[in-house]
């Protein structure tokens, strides 16, 4: 499959960035720190380490990934109100997280008002912790992202950190051994043990977490990151690196099944279907599809009754606990709703440990931040989608074309598995969402007509 490479240097790029009255900077200069640096930092402690893995005396929200997420937040509001790092020009991003924020802390005032137990009220201080970190992904990396090259830095950071995972999940499932253990660093610790490795289905097959939480988390999170490694596969500016990108693209794809998710293979069915309709012509769309069947017949030989058990979990959809078990929540989740229709019960409040596990984003929104919350979790996904659509109509290259397909396809996933799981409760799951979706506003903005707010960006910390 041969694809253009892109140049070595977006033409936007080279255009200069108005910092204050008839003061202009370059976009393109090496800084010491600067926005793509950290985020990649954070993308690499969210793949690369254990998601139980904290620091000591600390909640989930402890994990290093989150902490660097927690400092682009405080670096945000920094950069919104010093005059020396102020972002010039709109970000309809802004908009969407300020409605999301204030959904939340609606939702816990309300949640305060009716009075929590201690093990309620501090999964409510959780949650609000964790949206402070998930917004500071968000705005950083729409408003913060200096040029085209940066963000392609950040995208490779973001599929080698997905290949190491994938790879993980490859030597769980092929040596039968946890190699996740290995990753945790002195200094940290385990806020619980690691996920054993579940039996499914005959011939002994068993699901593999990699670094996450949770299998279906793995999986989902492995399909999103196809289509930006076969991105980086198609349009890297050497044939190396293509080669390089190939192989990551091969080994994610490759470890979507192997944690035997029925989650995860929706999630690939998604962003192919995506990708096909919004980001392929037919040359690649027949060359993808010979190496998917390729690729099938190799799970085949390596993991023997793979694909027979990945079918049976579609075909016996009926006889299926799990989904049963999903729709039995509805009566006591529309008893939930009539209770409190508007604000919730507050954010976090429906702990498992107390009341039951529901496994679906939507109606536990629907139920702990009512229909506030839905509609601003909604908004959201749609201004994603629609910053995503608007840079792809005005995307001036193939490549830039085809990014912007991949972003789309990543609220596509994200709104279709939010009813399949708790998405929002994994957080490798949804700080990827909030990677994506921060990107779908930098793609908007490097796209923007006007040259002032194409060439906006967070200015540099360090010269």
């Amino acid at each position: 499959m041969t694809s253009p490479a892109s140049s070595p240097v977006h033409p936007v790029d080279l255009e200069p960035s108005l910092i204050a009255p008839q003061t202009y900077t370059t976009r393109r200069t090496n800084l010491r720190l600067d926005v793509a640096l950290v985020v990649g930092i954070m993308i690499c402690l969210l793949y690369m380490l254990p998601a139980r893995l904290i620091v000591p005396n600390m909640t989930f929200a402890g994990r290093p990934a989150l902490l660097v997420a927690f400092g682009l937040f405080a670096w945000w509001l920094v950069a919104r109100l010093s005059p020396r790092l102020l972002v010039v020009g709109p970000q309809p991003l802004r908009w969407a997280c300020l409605f999301y924020l204030l959904s939340i802390l609606g939702s816990y005032i309300a949640g305060l008002l009716r009075g929590l137990p201690s093990m309620e009220a501090n999964q409510q201080n959780f949650t609000v912790l964790i949206t402070f970190q998930f917004l500071g992904v968000i705005l950083m990396t729409a408003d913060g992202l200096a040029n085209w090259e940066r963000v392609r830095w950040v995208l490779r950071v973001f599929v080698v950190a997905a290949g190491f995972m994938a790879l993980v999940g490859l030597i769980q499932s092929t040596f039968e051994y946890d190699i996740a253990r290995l990753l945790v660093l002195p200094g940290l610790e385990l806020k619980i043990d690691l996920a054993d490795f579940q039996p499914r289905g005959e011939g002994g097959l068993f699901r593999v977490p990699s670094t996450a939480v949770h299998y279906i988390e793995f999986s989902t999170v492995m399909a999103m990151a196809v289509p930006y490694a076969l991105h980086l596969a198609r349009y890297c500016s050497t044939t190396n690196r293509r080669f390089f990108f190939a192989i990551l693209t091969a080994l994610i794809a490759a470890s979507v099944p192997v944690a035997i998710s029925r989650t995860g293979v929706l999630a690939l069915g998604i962003v192919f279907v995506s990708m096909f309709l919004l980001g392929w012509n037919w040359r690649t769309r027949f060359n993808l599809a010979i190496l998917g069947m390729g690729l099938t017949a190799v799970l085949v030989l390596v993991r023997p009754g793979l694909i027979g058990t990945l079918s049976s979990m579609f075909l016996s959809v009926n006889e299926d606990t799990s989904i049963s078990g999903r729709t039995d929540d509805y009566e006591v989740v529309g008893a939930w709703f009539a209770q409190r229709p508007w604000l919730g019960r507050g954010p976090g409040t429906l702990v498992p440990d107390l009341y039951i596990i529901l496994d679906n984003q939507w109606l536990l929104t629907l139920v702990t931040g009512g229909i506030i919350g839905v509609l601003a979790l909604a908004a959201l996904h749609i201004t994603g989608i629609t910053l995503g659509y608007m840079a792809l109509r005005r995307a001036g290259s193939e490549e830039d074309r085809h990014l912007c397909a991949a972003l789309l396809s990543s609220q596509f996933v994200a709104i279709v598995v939010a009813g399949t799981f708790d998405s929002f409760s994994f957080t490798t799951f949804s700080f990827t969402l909030a990677l994506t979706t921060g990107l779908a506003g930098a793609a908007w903005r490097l796209t923007h007509p006007s040259r002032v707010i194409r060439t906006s960006t967070v200015n540099r910390l360090f010269e």
